[in-house]
Order: C-alpha cells, then structure tokens, then sequence
C-alpha cells in the first residue's frame, strides 16, 4: 500500500512539472487564446499522448476557454494497429477524427530503396493535416515535439544543413493559412517517457515502414543523451543559448548590418596600462604617423582584477532567465 502511495505521490509531481512546463511555454509564446479550437494532431506516440493529456488538463483549469480536437491520420502503413486510436479516444470520451489516406503507397514509390522514408511522409503528412485544420475551422495545429527534437534538429541543421534553425515553438505556416503551435517546447523527452509509461499509454511503434537504419536524427538523440548522462545541464543551456541569440556576434549579415558599423571614438584617452612599449622600426612609425613612444600608466594588478569582477557581474545581469524551468 505504501509503495502505490508513493507511486501516486510521483505521479502528481510529474504530471505537476509537466503541466507547469507547457502552461509556461503557452504564457512565453501566445500558443493558445480564448475561443481557440486547438487541433491535437496524435500518431499514436509517447509525445502526442502526453500533448493531448495534458492540454485536456489545463483546458479543465485555464481562465480562458477553448476547445480541443484530436486527429489522427492513418496512413494505411502494411500492419498499422487502426483500431487502437479510435479506442483509445472513444474511451476517453475524446473528439477526433481519423483520416484515412494511403501516403505509404505515395512514399514507397518515391522515395528510392534504402534511403529512409521519414522526409517524405512528414510532408504528405503535414499537407494534409493543414488542410483539414482550415476545412474544420481549427484555429491552432498543436504538435507534440518537445525540448529534445527541438535540440536534435538543430544539431541536424547545425550538421547537416548549414544553417542555425531548429523547430519554433510557434509558426506560420508559408502559406499564413495555419498557426502551429508546440506547448511541449519546455519538457524534456525523458519526463515524457515516463509520463507516458504512468499513464499505460496504448503505444503504437513507428517501425511499419521496414528498417530504417542509419537515420541521422537517431545519430543526434544518441549524441544527446550521451551529453545529457555526462553532463546534466549541457542540454539546457544549449535550449537556453536557442532562446538568447545574439546576431551581432554571428555572421549572418541579413540579420545584422555588419556593412555599415564604424567606430564612435570620443577624445577621452586610454594609455596602456604596463612597464613598457618597445617600439620598431621608428621611421617607417613615423612615416605612417604613428607615435614612436607611447605613453604608458602604471599597471595595479589589485584594480585590474576588480575590473574584471565588476565586468562580469554587468555581463551576468544582462543575460535574461528566459525559461526558468531550464
């Protein structure tokens, strides 16, 4: 009796952590406000159970209403289980949808043997879940990507794509005909795993479109949670690093205008601060109209080292606590 009194009690506190983790990333990014109809797009996965969990939570408890979809597309994969989501659903008293569309036919006969399926059939996917978002008059595509895919593709774009992107936590569409929406930004993917073994979600894999071995994003996950055992918080303060951009110390010159910077010098001189300047070469100094004895001031190392102490407390205090979950 004991042992399931302290299983609640961990239940709780993780439903608890989650709960808080998505109310905040709703609050930091406008997700979702009042008269939504939120759009729970669900696979069948550990990450969509807990999305739609979840949010069916604060949906009993936020202070503003809105409503809550959930869709399902079956993709008529050789083996997929269909009857398990509608089950699930049911159960739950949950409104949904199952599409039926036959992309696995599509995807085989695009994509060449041995490259991996996923690319192909996330767009088939996507195209026709943002369809039927607008043909319903849902105002918001939650998706149940969390902290870790967001990481992982930023890596795979760091990588493999050369650029610095990864998922947004929310997103127009190209076509500005949807608002996606990603509440599980804050949690990481192992406080989904356990949520969802808790809860005795009924999984349904994705390994029906045959081996797909060698996948770089399975490549990424590895590398994260090796990072993630060895060091504790490298992952946060990568997401944290993804939230305090600083284009000014990148190279992208669409965002920054490195062009046109030049300097602001004021009259106020700053003479070096040591025991000695040795200059060479004093004629050709000269001729470029540069001093050949500098002036010097004297060095205090006890003044040098409070500089240093009051520069890294004004650096610190300019840093802002974004998430702090994290």
């Amino acid at each position: 009796m004991q042992q399931s009194d302290s299983q609640a009690a961990y239940f709780r506190k993780l439903q608890k952590k989650l709960r808080r983790q998505v109310s905040w990333a709703i609050r930091d990014f406008n997700m979702i406000e009042d008269g939504d109809v939120v759009m729970v797009c669900v696979s069948g996965g550990k990450d969509s159970y807990t999305l739609l969990d979840i949010l069916l939570l604060l949906k009993r408890i936020a202070p503003i209403s809105f409503d809550i979809v959930a869709v399902n597309l079956d993709q008529k994969q050789p083996g997929y289980p269909e009857e398990v989501l509608p089950n699930y659903l049911n159960e739950q008293g949950i409104a949904h949808y199952i599409l039926e569309k036959d992309t696995y036919s599509i995807v085989k006969s695009v994509v060449p043997e041995g490259k991996t399926y996923c690319s192909a059939c996330s767009r088939l996917r996507r195209g026709s879940l943002y369809g039927f978002a607008k043909q319903i008059g849902a105002t918001k595509i939650a998706l149940g990507h969390h902290r870790d895919d967001m990481l992982a593709t930023f890596f795979l774009n760091l990588f493999h794509g050369g650029a610095l992107k990864s998922m947004p936590p929310k997103l127009l569409s190209d076509d500005k005909q949807n608002l996606l929406i990603r509440p599980l930004a804050y949690v990481e993917e192992k406080d989904i795993i356990e949520y969802a073994r808790l809860k005795e979600f009924p999984i349904i894999p994705c390994n029906l479109c045959g081996s797909q071995t060698n996948l770089q994003r399975a490549i990424i996950n590895d590398m994260l949670r090796e990072w993630d055992n060895a060091h504790p918080q490298r992952l946060a303060s990568i997401f944290k690093a993804m939230q305090n951009v600083a284009p000014s110390q990148l190279a992208d010159r669409e965002l920054f205008d490195f062009e046109r910077l030049s300097l602001e010098r004021d009259d106020n001189e700053r003479l070096f601060e040591g025991d000695n300047i040795q200059a060479g070469q004093t004629d050709s100094l000269t001729e470029i109209g540069l001093p050949v004895a500098p002036k010097t001031q004297t060095f205090n190392p006890k003044f040098a080292k409070q500089a240093v102490i009051e520069t890294d407390t004004t650096l610190s205090q300019k840093i802002p606590t974004i998430n702090p979950v994290i």
